[in-house]
C-alpha cells in the first residue's frame, strides 16, 4: 500500500516498524460540542483505513484521544453553569451517539487528557532539563528555534513565521514563536493540577505527544487528522516530541481535507457548520458515511443537498442488492451451485483486485466503491432469473467483504414484516389465485403508497422497503 505522507509530500510505500503491525494515532476532538460534519470527515476516512490495514492483513493499534481539558470546555461550563469534567462527559457520551451512527469503530485506546497529567508533568519536565523549554511565572513554554527542523511538515519557513508572530498581552515567553507547554491557572474557579510550576493545566500540544508515547511508544508508524491540524498543531508536537525523545516521532502523516459549503472552509469560527447530529434529523449516519467516502480523502468536498440526495440514491442501490440476495438465500434452490454460478463466482475476483487496487492507491474510498458498484452489476445479472441459496449466500459475502472496508450496509433493517402488511401480501397472493387481478393491483397500489415494493419473482414474493 501507498500513502501519501505529508512529511515528504509524495506517495511512499507503507513499510510498518514491526512487520504486520501498525501504530496508528488520529487525533480525536475537544468535548465541548457536538461535532460537525467537517470534523466527521477524519474520524470516517481513518476508521476505513483502519479496517482496510486489518483486511489486508495487518494487526492495528489505533488510538484516538479526547481532549477534555481546554479553554472551550471551561466557557461551556460557565455557561451552562456546570463543571469543566461534566461538560466533557456530556459531550463525550454524545460523541460515541454520533459516531456509533457513522459505523465508526471504537479505538483501542481512547486517551483523555484528564488522565495523563503526571505524564504530561513528566514531559516538560524533561524538555526543560533538556533546554528546550523554560518556566516563565508558572507558565512553561517550548523554545521553537531550539528545533532546527521546525516548519518541516507544514512547509512553514521559520523567519516568514517570526514576521507575522505576536505576543499576546499577559503573556512572557522569550520569543513570539515560542509556544506554551503549561497554562498556570488564571482564575481559582478553573480546573487545574499541581505541578512544579503552580496550579495550572497542560497546553494544547504537549497533550497529543504525551499520549501517542504513552500507548503507542516514541515512535509511530501513523499519524493522522484534518489537514488543519497540520500547523501549529501536528508540527509542535513533532518539534516536542523529537526533543523530547531523540528519535522521529512518526514515519508517516496523513492529513484529510476539508469540508466546504459554498466552496469555503466550514468551521464553528465562521458558523457555516451543521452538526453531524443536526444532519441525522434529515439522512442516516450510513448516508453521511457514504457522502464523506465518496471522494478521495486529499480532495476537498463541497458539502450540499443533492450530494446527499446522490449519497442516499446510491446507499439504496447496495441496499437492494444486498436485500436481494438475502431473499434469495431463504427462497432460492437447494443444492450445489451451477457450473454458470462457479463461473460467475470466481469473476468476482475481477472487482476484488481492483477494489484492492485502488484502495491500495492512497486509499482512494471513491473509485473503491466504483468498484463495488461494478460487483453489484455483475451480481444483479447473474442472480436475475433467480439463484441457489449457496450462490446467493457466496454473493453476499463478497459483496460484504467489501462493505465492512468501507463500513456501509452495517446496520440492519428492523427484522419481521408488520403483520398487517403480511396479511395484505398474502390476501393479493390469493386475489392472484383467483384472477382477481383488479384487487391484487389496489392492494400493490397500497402497499407502494406506504414505500413498499412487491416484486414477484419465481422463489416468491419479495417484499422491499423503500
Amino acid at each position: 500500500m501507498k500513502v501519501y505522507n505529508t512529511l515528504t509530500r509524495k506517495k511512499e510505500e507503507l513499510v510498518p516498524i514491526r512487520e504486520g503491525e501498525i501504530s496508528m494515532y488520529v487525533c480525536g476532538p475537544t468535548v465541548y460540542n457536538f461535532f460537525h460534519i467537517g470534523n466527521a470527515r477524519p474520524l470516517v476516512v481513518f476508521d476505513t483505513m483502519r479496517k482496510y490495514l486489518e483486511y489486508r492483513g495487518y494487526k492495528v493499534k489505533y488510538v484516538q484521544n479526547f481532549t477534555d481539558v481546554d479553554d472551550k470546555i471551561i466557557n461551556r461550563a460557565k455557561e451552562e453553569g456546570i463543571t469543566a469534567p461534566e461538560v466533557s462527559e456530556k459531550y463525550i457520551k454524545e460523541y460515541f451517539n454520533d459516531t456509533a451512527a457513522l459505523n465508526v469503530r471504537k479505538a483501542d485506546v481512547h486517551p483523555k487528557v484528564s488522565e495523563h497529567i503526571p505524564e504530561i508533568i513528566a514531559f516538560v519536565q524533561s524538555l526543560i532539563d533538556k533546554g528546550y523549554a523554560y518556566e516563565a511565572d508558572g507558565d512553561v513554554y517550548f523554545s521553537t528555534r531550539k528545533f532546527p527542523e521546525y516548519g518541516k511538515l507544514s512547509g512553514q519557513n521559520i523567519d516568514d513565521l517570526e514576521a507575522g508572530a505576536r505576543i499576546a498581552i499577559g503573556e512572557v515567553k522569550e520569543d513570539p514563536l515560542d509556544f506554551a507547554l503549561w497554562k498556570a491557572r488564571k482564575e481559582e474557579s478553573e480546573i487545574a493540577w499541581e505541578s512544579p510550576w503552580g496550579m495550572g493545566r497542560p497546553g494544547w500540544h504537549i497533550e497529543c505527544s504525551t499520549m501517542a508515547k504513552k500507548h503507542l511508544g516514541d515512535t509511530i508508524d501513523l499519524h493522522a487528522g484534518g489537514q488543519d491540524l497540520q500547523f501549529p498543531h501536528h508540527e509542535n508536537e513533532i518539534a516536542q516530541s523529537e526533543c523530547c525523545n531523540g528519535v522521529p516521532f512518526a514515519h508517516y502523516w496523513m492529513h484529510n481535507a476539508y469540508i466546504t459549503m459554498d466552496r469555503t472552509k466550514m468551521s464553528k469560527s465562521k458558523g457555516n457548520f451543521f452538526t453531524v447530529r443536526d444532519i441525522r434529523k434529515n439522512y442516516s449516519g450510513e448516508e453521511i458515511r457514504f457522502f464523506l467516502l465518496s471522494g478521495q480523502y486529499r480532495s476537498p468536498i463541497d458539502f450540499s443537498e443533492d450530494l446527499m440526495k446522490q449519497a442516499r440514491a446510491s446507499l439504496e442501490r447496495m441496499k437492494n442488492c444486498k436485500e436481494n440476495l438475502k431473499f434469495l438465500a431463504e427462497q432460492g434452490a437447494e443444492g450445489d451451485m451451477t457450473e454458470e454460478e462457479k463461473a460467475a463466482l470466481a469473476g468476482y475476483d475481477t472487482y476484488r483486485q481492483k477494489f484492492i487496487k485502488v484502495m491500495d492507491d492512497d486509499l482512494n474510498t471513491a473509485d473503491g466503491i466504483s468498484a463495488v458498484f461494478e460487483l453489484i452489476t455483475a451480481i444483479n445479472t447473474a442472480v436475475k432469473g433467480g439463484a441457489t441459496k449457496a450462490f446467493a449466500l457466496a454473493s453476499e459475502k463478497t459483496l460484504m467483504e467489501f462493505c465492512d472496508i468501507l463500513g456501509l450496509l452495517q446496520q440492519e433493517e428492523e427484522a419481521g414484516i408488520d403483520p398487517e402488511i403480511q396479511a395484505l401480501v398474502d390476501e393479493r397472493q390469493e386475489a392472484r389465485k383467483a384472477k382477481n387481478f383488479a384487487r391484487a393491483d389496489e392492494i400493490r397500489d397500497m402497499l407502494k403508497a406506504q414505500g413498499i415494493t412487491l416484486k414477484d419473482t419465481p422463489q416468491g414474493v419479495q417484499i422491499i422497503k423503500e
